[in-house]
């Protein structure tokens, strides 16, 4: 195949996967990071420097991006658990015998590995219920506090500080698999011409 290596549909699967994930996940941190930096949206008149303030996109835009964002990244995430739930269950199985200190235990960079996945698996679950309470019950200053295990205030902090932790956790695990991501990218975009040249249609046009 002229030196390019061929992807499996199931890799190509996983990357279209994730590739959904990284896009929703980006818009959701920018978003987020914009609320982080201007988090009320200020009144007209008086003294509020943060009136009316408009960076690429107006408020009421961000906001939407923002939700939408959060709810495709639920949605693929739920996916992508599905998808490699067998992992998730081999390493549950590994994880208990490495505590009971029986063989077929991880080594350091498996250890490593279960961390950080924990960590962006927790800051996500923690992220996302606080995300779907600010769906459910947006609130305002005219309207009393819902009260739902937490107060408002509460909810507003596990989501904006779990949020800054996925950020964090996200880029490390996007980092330790950067050379799957740039060598299946590669593959997978240096395959296409050779899938469409090989195509039916392809075949039938040079005969």
């Amino acid at each position: 195949m002229n030196g390019v290596k061929a992807v499996s549909k199931q890799t190509r699967n996983n990357w279209m996967i994730d590739a959904g994930l990284f896009i929703s996940a980006v818009i959701v941190a920018l978003s987020g990071n914009y609320f982080l930096f201007f988090p009320i949206g200020g009144y007209q008149g008086g003294r509020n420097p943060w009136y009316n303030v408009q960076i690429l996109f107006i408020r009421h835009t961000w906001e939407d991006l923002h939700l939408w964002g959060g709810l495709a990244m639920i949605m693929i995430a739920s996916v992508h658990l599905a998808l490699h739930w067998s992992w998730v269950v081999n390493m549950a199985r590994r994880t208990i015998k490495e505590l009971r200190g029986q063989c077929g235990g991880m080594n350091a960079a498996g250890r490593w590995n279960l961390i950080l996945n924990t960590v962006v698996a927790l800051s996500f679950i923690l992220t996302a219920i606080s995300g779907v309470y600010f769906l459910f019950f947006p609130g305002s200053k005219q309207t009393p506090d819902s009260l739902i295990l937490f107060s408002r205030f509460v909810w507003d902090m596990i989501h904006t500080w779990a949020g800054v932790v996925l950020i964090g956790a996200a880029i490390l695990h996007f980092a330790i698999h950067w050379k799957w991501v740039v060598k299946v990218t590669r593959n997978l975009f240096a395959q296409l011409p050779l899938t469409r040249a090989n195509s039916p249609a392809s075949i039938r046009s040079a005969n």
